[in-house]
């Protein structure tokens, strides 16, 4: 596995070569690069003034929510935002690019897919993490390293709630004939963190769980026809007529639909339920299925090699971290990773989500990712 990522880190760099060689000629912009992030550690107060200095910043993100955050930001210290709201794929790409031609780009980013980042923009050195200093001790070490995590979001398995109550308590349920046809997901080929999560069931420890809720809810042993537990799920899940959509939105208002004469099952994201109200869908999270109920990933806040405003960059992800800066995604579906931030629409907290779902592991998604994306292209 580790042959594939540095082969794939080669070509990366081999890739990006020729504007490598450009930026040494000559840097789009006049402005130096900026200094290390790992430098010397300053004061609040020390910081504001020299992110004030900077006087700009420039912030990549998935959310069109950033762009509120940044005006409140702006407002409150003096500093110019600029927020550009970019999908994950284009977004990796287009760091990637500025950073290995040094432009003058983005101080700050936000992104998902923890497999690609950790190769593509971790690895390549194209991106640094950076916690803040104060709140090194507060936020677990899972969430730090090895890149910062700004916000938590939930993907579980959602039921269609009109007359039914919570249909599984195992998820080997799903794989079952009276399931066929009636489970949708996103397709994982076109959602970086959908892939992440079938890729992580793969991990030992996952595949020893799934092994272990076979056998308490079918009173025997799992007979593999694959490497392991993980792989065994995915091949009979996926082969028990999965739906894959293209929209968690399509995908919430088909399974909530009111009125259907079957019960449908879906894995998509928890704040799709902020609008089933006003949408009148009937949708209800599953709790406490065996082993788990879904899973929850992170979005990453890290700075750019190539950031011209580094101070700025470091207290935007501070305000981000803050009780002012997480107020516009304090929704269902988001929480943050620092303990003293509570999510008020969800009466489940995060730590008690972590219980329930799996996590993302960049290091192990970037290692075994191919090999689960090569055997989903196989029996799909």
């Amino acid at each position: 596995m580790k042959i594939k990522r540095i082969v794939a880190i080669l070509f990366i760099c081999l890739l990006m070569a020729p504007a490598v060689l450009v930026a040494q000629g000559g840097k789009e912009s006049g402005a130096a690069p900026a200094q290390a992030v790992a430098e010397k550690e300053m004061t609040k107060e020390e910081l504001i003034a020299a992110a004030q200095k900077e006087g700009t910043l420039t912030v990549y993100s998935p959310s069109s929510r950033h762009s509120k955050v940044g005006d409140e930001f702006g407002a409150k210290y003096g500093i110019k935002v600029q927020v550009t709201q970019l999908k994950d794929v284009e977004m990796i790409e287009k760091v990637s690019k500025e950073a290995a031609a040094n432009l003058d780009a983005a101080d700050v980013v936000f992104v998902q897919d923890g497999g690609r980042i950790y190769t593509e923009l971790l690895d390549t050195g194209y991106i640094t993490s950076y916690t803040p200093m104060d709140l090194r001790s507060t936020i677990e070490q899972k969430y730090q390293n090895p890149l910062q995590v700004w916000d938590l979001c939930t993907k579980v398995f959602i039921y269609n709630s009109e007359r039914w109550q919570q249909p599984i308590t195992n998820v080997w349920e799903l794989t079952e004939p009276k399931w066929k046809g009636l489970v949708q997901m996103k397709d994982p080929f076109g959602e970086g963190v959908n892939m992440n999560f079938l890729t992580m069931i793969t991990k030992d420890e996952h595949a020893k769980a799934l092994a272990d809720a076979y056998k308490k809810l079918y009173g025997k042993d799992l007979v593999l026809t694959t490497k392991n537990a993980g792989y065994e799920w995915i091949k009979m899940f996926f082969q028990n007529g999965l739906l894959l959509g293209k929209s968690d939105t399509t995908i919430a208002e088909q399974i909530g639909a009111k009125g259907q004469a079957n019960q449908w099952m879906a894995l998509f994201t928890m704040n799709k339920l902020r609008t089933a109200k006003d949408k009148n869908l009937a949708l209800a999270p599953s709790y406490n299925v065996e082993p788990f109920s879904g899973f929850y990933y992170p979005i990453y806040a890290s700075i750019p090699s190539n950031s011209r405003s580094v101070n700025a960059a470091k207290l935007f992800i501070d305000y981000a971290l803050s009780e002012e800066g997480y107020a516009a995604f304090n929704q269902l579906g988001d929480y943050s990773p620092n303990p003293a931030l509570k999510n008020t629409e969800d009466p489940v907290s995060i730590q008690e989500w972590d219980k329930m779902l799996i996590y993302e592991d960049p290091e192990w998604c970037a290692e075994a990712r191919a090999d689960v994306e090569e055997f989903l292209s196989a029996i799909m």
